[in-house]
């Protein structure tokens, strides 16, 4: 992923402005690192079938990603989980105050769609394109499982209705980087299978990050942890055993859904995953 960092750096926003640290903050969190899996995903999928078209998916790449900072900008807000570390720096409302980490929230969020419409591909792939990451990041994905997740704090769900916040939550934007490498790279009959894959890849990704929770440190994991305990988190209703339990059945289930797909695909995702399918261990 170096070049995509390279890309990253190099695009980073810049308004001409006399505010004395609205660019510095913009710039700190999306160079602040991070896994940078959802930007894999989509690349993995664009190099497996039209890696010509590599240059271009960054910007597709880009855009998931300043969509993804977003969104863990205000997850962090003292209104929601109320974190003080995130990929290993302080949160931007901790370092500088609240008004600028909703703005600068704000901003990320509207810029990825910009940066989509300016992007290299057709119009008709463009389209396509935005409407799969409103969708899955917007008002019936991602802002859907943040509001349910912070109403029903200290409301005891069923595991059913947390693994329904938790696909919205966390696990539609992953599977719209899988969607969106598909259709950069004329492979729309891929698509629906990828994005039911990233759903699964997000669900075992929220309950590991719930595992994680309670079994590292901040320091370890780079963001404030211990800090679930009024959330319907997998932990909290099935146990830690039960919750590594789900998460080895889920990986197990990738797995074998990884080994059905083509061999250029399988190359390209396999070395990914295999970083997260265990992590919990």
């Amino acid at each position: 992923m170096k070049e995509f960092e390279s890309y990253l750096s190099a695009h980073l926003p810049q308004v001409a402005s006399f505010h004395p640290h609205y660019d510095d903050a913009i710039a700190e969190m999306l160079l602040a690192g991070g896994k940078r899996f959802r930007p894999a995903l989509l690349l993995a999928v664009v190099k497996a079938h039209n890696s010509l078209l590599i240059p271009s998916a960054y910007a597709a790449a880009y855009a998931i990603e300043l969509l993804h900072t977003y969104s863990l900008i205000h997850d962090d807000l003292p209104c929601m989980d109320n974190a003080d570390l995130r990929r290993g720096k302080q949160t931007l409302h901790i370092k500088y105050d609240e008004v600028t980490a909703v703005l600068v929230g704000d901003a990320l969020n509207t810029y990825a769609f910009e940066v989509l419409s300016e992007s290299a591909f057709s119009n008709e792939v463009k389209v396509k394109l935005i409407r799969s990451l409103a969708k899955n990041g917007g008002l019936g994905g991602m802002v859907l499982g943040q509001a349910i997740d912070c109403h029903f704090e200290n409301q005891a769900l069923s595991i059913e209705n947390v693994r329904i916040l938790h696909i919205n939550k966390t696990a539609k934007l992953i599977a719209s980087a899988l969607e969106m490498g598909a259709i950069i790279s004329g492979q729309e009959s891929l698509a629906k299978d990828l994005y039911e894959f990233g759903i699964k890849l997000g669900l075992l990704f929220q309950v590991q990050d719930d595992i994680l929770d309670v079994t590292q440190s901040s320091e370890q994991a780079g963001k404030t942890t211990q800090n679930d305990g009024d959330k319907n988190s997998f932990v909290k209703l099935l146990g830690l055993d039960g919750t590594i339990k789900e998460a080895d059945n889920l990986a197990k289930e990738l797995n074998e859904q990884l080994n059905t797909f083509d061999t250029k695909l399988y190359n390209e995702l396999s070395p990914i995953l295999s970083k997260y399918l265990a992590r919990h261990k």
